[in-house]
């Protein structure tokens, strides 16, 4: 009896292990490799799936997601032959898990020293400055040698990054001094074009100011001279109007004397000779108001300073005659 149950408890094992074997369960998003006797059979997918037991055997679980590889710095020498350390990340995914399996030995190792070659081609034709800004340029290409070299191994290269990109420590201090002397040069020229800018405006708002306040003084002369002409005109009209005669005119001179003789500055004013006509005409006038004529009430000589003796002149010339019998 006993060792019929060792038997049969052996028996059950080996269901057990045949079961365990004959199905595999595939997450999603990966593959696995099916061998029997060391050959590949198929391609298992994601889900239930069975093999023969002890004759199907699983050689490789491959996951199919995008995966990321951040490789270490690597030295690489540029055309002006100075060191510079480069960090790469690669993008890629598996796409044939078959080709993965077989057609090369270890594919994140192939990736890793086929980007170290290639970034070495690319930077070797590149100079410091280029290599610094052409990140974008040296990721399309470092795209294409992969994806073209990685195709046959069935993995496609996504997207290569360069993490970081390192000169030497001397160079790094020579090119933040140079920078530092960019900036200054820039911030002068700056400074300048504002000042010539403030220059400029000030000019060309003072040009303006003068402009305008030329015009308003002509415009102001304009209409000064205007409103003389007005009433030198208003004053011509009305004095042809009224009919004025030498009389009136030397009456209208005589009162403005006083005005004229007033100031200490006018020591010296001529009296026009046309003037003394008219005096002589308004002194003759007044003597035939009676007892006032003779010129013993009107004394020009009170009204100016040196020109007084103009108005006595025509006062005497009117007593004279005066004085003279009328003709026959």
């Amino acid at each position: 009896m006993s060792s019929i149950i060792i038997v049969l408890i052996i028996l059950v094992v080996l269901v057990f292990i045949a079961l365990v074997k004959t199905i595999q369960v595939i997450p999603q998003a990966s593959a696995a490799i099916v061998e029997r006797f060391g050959r590949y059979t198929r391609t298992l997918n994601a889900g239930l799936n069975i093999v023969v037991p002890f004759i199907d055997s699983i050689r490789n679980r491959i996951d199919l997601r995008e995966q990321v590889v951040p490789f270490p710095p690597q030295p690489v020498i540029t055309q002006d032959n100075l060191v510079v350390n480069i960090d790469t990340v690669i993008y890629y995914q598996v796409t044939d898990a078959r080709a993965a399996t077989y057609e090369v030995a270890s594919y994140i190792q192939a990736i890793e020293q086929l980007t170290v070659t290639t970034l070495r081609n690319i930077i070797g034709g590149m100079d410091l400055e280029r290599t610094l800004t052409s990140r974008e340029e040296i990721n399309a290409a470092l795209r294409g040698v992969l994806d073209e070299a990685t195709g046959k191994w069935g993995i496609r290269v996504n997207r290569v990054e360069l993490k970081a990109i390192e000169p030497p420590t001397s160079i790094q201090d020579s090119m933040e001094k140079q920078m530092r002397a960019d900036r200054d040069k820039r911030a002068a020229i700056l400074q300048a074009e504002g000042v010539r800018q403030s220059e400029i405006l000030r000019a060309e708002g003072e040009k303006q100011s003068s402009i305008l306040r030329a015009e308003g003084e002509a415009k102001a002369a304009a209409l000064k001279a205007e409103g003389e002409a007005q009433a030198i005109r208003t004053v011509f009209e009305s004095i042809h109007a009224g009919d004025a005669d030498q009389k009136l005119l030397a009456y209208q001179y005589l009162q403005m004397l006083p005005k004229i003789a007033e100031g200490d500055a006018n020591k010296l004013w001529i009296v026009p000779s046309e003037i003394g006509d008219a005096l002589k005409g308004l002194s003759g006038a007044m003597g035939n108001f009676g007892p006032m004529g003779g010129g013993s009430g009107f004394n020009p000589q009170n009204t100016g300073k040196d020109g007084g003796h103009g108005a006595g002149a025509a006062d005497k010339a009117a007593a004279e005659r005066r004085e003279q019998p009328p003709i026959d």
